[in-house]
């Protein structure tokens, strides 16, 4: 009776042993914090969260970005004045597509990496988890910017909330080591309907409030302590960054010169002249003037 009753014990452990297995685990720290200077957050299948490593961070220099002088001082002061120990804000940067967004954020990392900023990238889905993952970086002595690229909700979405109470509403204070940053091309972050202008209220003396559809809307937005807002770029200013682009892939100035008609062409055809559709032409125009001797010296095709 003793034997299967044993028998029966260890069954039930390994039992037990493979349920824990599958079981949603509380995230842990990585085990080593200098493997890299941005992290991904990442959800698996069997519900773990982990934090990997990203392995080749894009290189990106606050020098680079071209024509969005306004936007950079903006984006550097505050991470400045984060990684010195200063109050700084959580930011949200908003506007047209491809005006270098996400490559500012980039280019703040690659600028104050030597100082102790890290980033961790969160999918908007993802963002549930944040307080785990804030928990995780709270006593680190880095600087943890979260990052969220081309943010933006549906009506109901669970990261909605999560962020809301992270940036500004948590009974729990904030941590002096991790600010939110994020991008969007909608300032608002969640849809907006005709049927919602319904919600207005008007006083007798004329005064116009928001109903409570409008004040839900833009209370997350304004739970952001900076936004800093982009704008689509002249023609004078999408050349300058063809040319930027351009140079640095080597392309010599008289070929810069002759592309111009044909990165016109090129953002005419697009619909765009977008930073973005600047560096795919420069791409696209320096791989073939590797073949037709456009490149300087030394330097060969994209």
């Amino acid at each position: 009776m003793n034997e299967q009753f044993q028998k029966l014990i260890e069954r039930a452990e390994q039992l037990i042993t493979r349920i824990e297995s599958v079981l949603p685990q509380p995230l842990s720290a990585p085990a080593d914090w200098n493997a890299s200077i941005a992290w991904r957050y990442r959800r698996r299948n069997s519900g773990h969260g982990v934090l990997e490593p990203v392995k080749h961070v894009a290189a990106m220099s606050l020098d680079s970005l071209k024509e969005i002088d306004v936007q950079k001082e903006k984006i550097a002061r505050n991470t400045q004045q984060f990684v010195e120990g200063k109050p700084a804000n959580n930011v949200l940067l908003t506007g047209a597509r491809g005006t270098g967004k996400s490559s500012l954020i980039r280019a703040c990392l690659q600028t104050y990496a030597p100082q102790g900023l890290r980033l961790i990238e969160v999918d908007k889905a993802e963002l549930v988890d944040l307080p785990d993952i804030v928990e995780v970086v709270s006593q680190r002595p880095e600087k943890f910017i979260v990052f969220s690229d081309d943010l933006s909700f549906d009506e109901g979405e669970p990261g909605y909330k999560a962020l809301k109470s992270i940036l500004d509403g948590s009974i729990a204070a904030s941590t002096p080591n991790v600010l939110i940053y994020a991008t969007s091309n909608r300032r608002h972050l969640l849809p907006e309907y005709m049927k919602d202008n319904l919600s207005y209220t008007h006083t007798e003396d004329g005064e116009v409030h928001p109903g409570e559809v409008i004040e839900e809307k833009i209370s997350l937005s304004e739970r952001f302590g900076l936004w800093v807002s982009f704008y689509p770029f002249s023609q004078n200013e999408y050349l300058t960054i063809v040319a930027q682009w351009l140079s640095s892939f080597g392309v010599t100035p008289a070929a810069i010169e002759a592309a111009r008609p044909e990165a016109l062409v090129w953002a005419l055809e697009r619909g765009s002249r977008s930073g973005r559709v600047a560096y795919q032409f420069a791409r696209d125009y320096a791989g073939r003037a590797g073949n037709d001797a456009g490149l300087g010296a030394g330097q060969g095709a994209a």
